[in-house]
C-alpha cells in the first residue's frame, strides 16, 4: 500500500509542481485561464502558490499524514474549483483539471487508508 500512495504522492507533486512554477513565472497559459474565467490577473500568483502549497504538502505527507491528508484536500478543493470555473463560463476544456482532481483524490484516499485519518 505504501508504494502505491508514494507513487502517486510524487505523481501528483510532480504534476502540480510544473502547473505551480508555470504560474509563478508568468507563462501566458496561467495568464490567459483567469481572462477567460472572469477572474482579475492578479490572482495568478495567489493560484500558483496553492498549487506550490499543495506540492510541498504531499512531498511533506510522505513523512506527515496529516499533512500529506490536508495538501491533497485543498487540491481537490481547488481542482473541483478550477472546473466550475471552467464550466461556469461554458468552456468544455476540463480533461487537464480532471486528470490532477483525479490524482489528488487518489492521493488522498491511499494516504487515508495507508496512515488513516490522522
Amino acid at each position: 500500500m505504501f508504494v502505491a500512495f508514494a507513487t502517486v504522492s510524487i505523481l501528483g507533486a510532480v504534476f502540480n509542481g510544473a502547473a505551480a512554477v508555470t504560474y509563478l513565472i508568468g507563462h501566458e497559459y496561467p495568464k490567459s485561464q483567469p481572462d477567460m474565467k472572469g477572474i482579475p490577473r492578479k490572482y495568478v500568483p495567489v493560484l500558483g502558490a496553492l498549487l506550490a502549497a499543495g506540492t510541498v504538502g504531499l512531498l511533506a505527507g510522505l513523512a506527515g499524514p496529516v499533512l500529506g491528508t490536508l495538501a491533497a484536500s485543498g487540491l481537490v478543493l481547488y481542482f473541483i474549483g478550477a472546473i466550475i470555473a471552467h464550466l461556469r463560463v461554458g468552456s468544455r476544456d476540463i480533461v487537464g483539471g480532471i486528470v490532477f482532481l483525479a490524482t489528488a483524490v487518489t492521493a488522498l484516499v491511499l494516504g487515508l487508508l495507508h496512515h488513516g485519518p490522522w
